[in-house]
């Protein structure tokens, strides 16, 4: 090449290039395969993290007696506030809770990772992806039990939880205080890198992915649409989690009915087909193609990507739930149930009914993430992808809001009085998270698919080491928790208000 054909690095490329030795090496640590390393080659990944997670979803839907079935009914009531004692303590609703923690979960989770799901594992990922929402359900439940029982509210009423409060205050009062601190301290950790991955990185990478398809001149220009969509989440999350719920209430439901709407139209059309789609589905679950662990890249896919999607057993949701106004921890634990269900079970099945519908799932070899959902929309109505790029903005903007209060809540147990002892000023450890989770919009929107998806992976999966290990000591005091309040609700005791 000629030293005047010699064509300079554009800002995303530098970026991308100096960001994926970083998770070449993590992918190495955090997804270690215990299978393959004792000398067994079954020929699929089985990652440890995943396995895990699968272990935590079915042990406690049994340790809790599949209270996600019990409770289901009885958690729309509590959504509508008809149990909400006036005067509880907190700073949201029943309701603004579940929002701002389903707009962290319901994102492009749903959308790119159904279609990696389906890309890697077929359609009978769905089917376990399903599961992975149904066992995850009695997870989410007992983590965000936990998370109103141990949260801690300052003079000011502010609201500060999730598992490094619980980690740390529950293990205490069980004479395992230098345990609770070293998983206290590791959850933290991870959920500030938690924050910068999957909820943040993914976001940015997937909705310019989407945003590209419609406006292809700014296909690399991936920088500077991070750093508008950094302008955009500044503006909300300094108003701190009052001002995030107040916006996720009313974009969850709306995002909701304008990509559930989308996906009913192609589902309705194609109805008569719905028997042959749920048989193939089943099929495929349990007869992949007959390749050398076939079944067992199925499972783990589906499992995986339920588990990011959904993130139960990871504790992120118990950091929203912990600010709701309550007096009853199983209340919220109970409300909190519906996520996985609304996520997973509902949402990511109709995303994965319209791309094999649509036929799609026999394109994805040449599609990949939101491509893949984009152009089975497409198919059906050439409009489509314009509707889905604004639900896919929806879908990250409110996950990457929801997440910013997640990580800073781990970087105030990490660092907040250190900063505060050094400064003075109470605000300077929310302006240095912030600093840096904008940084990692902008990294994630100049990055590659392959990059970030294992990245987020790593950082959002990997939270579920300490908080699962948590979850198994504390299990006994959450279930005689669960079993005290259904009998008193059983009897009529618990309250009902106008």
């Amino acid at each position: 090449m000629l030293p005047g054909d010699f064509q300079p690095l554009t800002i995303s490329e530098r970026i991308n290039n100096a960001f994926e030795p970083l998770v070449n090496f993590l992918e190495t640590v955090f997804f270690w395969d215990p299978v393959k390393a004792v000398g067994i080659d079954i020929g699929s990944q089985v990652p440890i993290v995943v396995l895990w997670l699968a272990f935590g979803g079915i042990f406690f839907t049994f340790r809790m007696k599949f209270i996600n079935l019990r409770a289901f009914r009885h958690s729309f009531a509590l959504i509508r506030g008809k149990y909400d004692k006036p005067g509880s303590s907190g700073e949201v609703s029943h309701f603004q809770a579940l929002t701002t923690a389903l707009s962290a979960t319901v994102g492009l989770g749903n959308i790119t990772g159904v279609a990696i799901a389906i890309a890697v594992g077929g359609p009978g990922a769905t089917f376990w992806m399903i599961l992975a929402g149904f066992l995850g359900m009695s997870l989410k439940f007992t983590e965000c039990t936990l998370g109103i029982k141990y949260r801690h509210i300052d003079d000011n009423g502010k609201v500060s939880g999730g598992p490094m409060y619980y980690l740390s205050m529950a293990l205490k009062k069980r004479k395992l205080g230098v345990l609770g601190k070293i998983l206290a301290i590791f959850s933290a950790i991870m959920m500030v890198l938690a924050s910068f991955g999957g909820s943040n990185m993914l976001q940015s990478n997937q909705s310019f992915a989407q945003f590209t398809t419609i406006f292809p001149a700014i296909e690399s220009h991936g920088f500077w649409f991070g750093v508008v969509l950094s302008i955009l989440i500044a503006i909300v999350v300094i108003g701190g989690i009052r001002s995030i719920a107040r916006v996720t209430a009313k974009l969850v439901p709306f995002m909701a009915f304008l990509y559930i709407g989308a996906a009913l139209v192609i589902i309705f059309m194609n109805f008569n087909k719905i028997d042959d789609v749920f048989i193939l589905i089943v099929k495929s679950a349990f007869q992949p193609v007959a390749v050398k662990g076939g079944i067992i890249g199925v499972i783990i896919t589906g499992f995986r990507r339920g588990a990011f999607s959904n993130e139960a057993g990871v504790g992120s949701a118990a950091v929203a739930h912990a600010a709701a106004r309550t007096d009853e921890p199983v209340k919220e634990g109970i409300v909190a149930m519906l996520e996985p269900f609304i996520d997973t079970v509902v949402i990511c099945t109709m995303t994965s009914l319209v791309i094999i519908f649509t036929g799609f799932h026999n394109s994805a070899a040449t599609l990949e993430g939101t491509e893949l959902t984009s152009a089975a929309f497409a198919s059906v109505f050439p409009w489509f992808p314009y509707l889905l790029v604004i639900a896919i903005l929806c879908f990250a903007f409110s996950t990457m809001i929801s997440w910013s209060y997640y990580g800073l809540n781990g970087f105030k147990f990490l660092f907040g009085k250190y900063i505060y002892r050094a400064s003075g000023n109470k605000s300077l450890t929310a302006y240095v998270y912030y600093t840096m989770f904008l940084f990692f919009t902008i990294v994630g929107a100049a990055s590659t698919l392959d990059n970030v998806i294992a990245f987020s992976d790593m950082m959002v999966l990997t939270l579920a080491f300490p908080n699962i290990i948590g979850l198994l000591i504390l299990a006994p005091e959450v279930a005689a928790d669960m079993k005290d309040y259904i009998s008193r609700y059983r009897a009529g005791l618990i309250r009902r208000y106008n």
